[in-house]
């Protein structure tokens, strides 16, 4: 199986393109305002207009308000849904949109139960646990915390690079995998290099395990 790419944290058009043309099968837009990669929906919407057909434009939020993700929606309609904070399965699936949801792996925290509950998610999403903060960490965690064959797709995240994809898609077989911070040159800003290295190294991975 082919490994699915996700580069999250897109701020600029010259960004996107670069994944696209790697081969990136999903931007991801920070819609998060507290985040460093926050990007305003109008010049998220901008970006995801350039996308060619089968590239997915991703919403990532972090406990929005209804208002927030509708306003997002009007921007990019196309657009898939993440939420990373403490939502509520039903309002995940109150947009009439495929959703995503993510959870933070720690030990003792169950997250084939947790997921359970978000059984109308389209795949989980597994990264750090941390505290205060929601996702682009960069740190990796214990990918023996990662459900296997948990009923939906898994999508693994949280201190992917070069150095470890290969190691993470044999341990963990996502369905997809899902980078940032190690693509980049600074918080929002990514590297064209460093993204067509990673999903070099995603598809000699796949190669190795088929």
């Amino acid at each position: 199986m082919r490994t699915r790419i996700k580069i999250c944290g897109i701020t600029r058009p010259e960004d996107a393109r670069a994944a696209v043309d790697h081969g990136a099968d999903a931007i991801g837009f920070i819609q998060w305002r507290k985040s460093p990669r926050f990007i305003e929906p109008a010049a998220a919407a901008a970006i995801a207009r350039g996308l060619p057909p089968l590239v997915t434009p991703v919403a990532v939020f972090v406990n929005p308000s209804r208002q927030e993700v509708e306003a997002t929606l009007a921007a990019i309609p196309a657009a898939t849904l993440q939420f990373h904070g403490e939502e509520e399965p039903r309002f995940c699936s109150g947009f009439g949109r495929p959703w995503i949801k993510a959870a933070g792996a720690k030990p003792g925290r169950d997250l084939v139960k947790y997921f359970a509950a978000f059984n109308g998610a389209s795949a989980w999403l597994v990264d750090e646990f941390h505290e205060k903060l929601y996702g682009g960490t960069g740190s990796k965690f214990d990918w023996s915390l990662v459900p296997r064959d948990p009923g939906r797709p898994v999508i693994l995240s949280g201190g992917l690079g070069v150095g470890n994809i290969d190691e993470a898609i044999h341990a963990v077989r996502p369905y997809a995998v899902d980078v940032s911070s190690s693509v980049e040159t600074a918080k929002g800003i990514k590297d064209a290099g460093k993204i067509a290295a990673f999903i070099s190294e995603v598809r000699r991975a796949d190669q190795r395990s088929s």
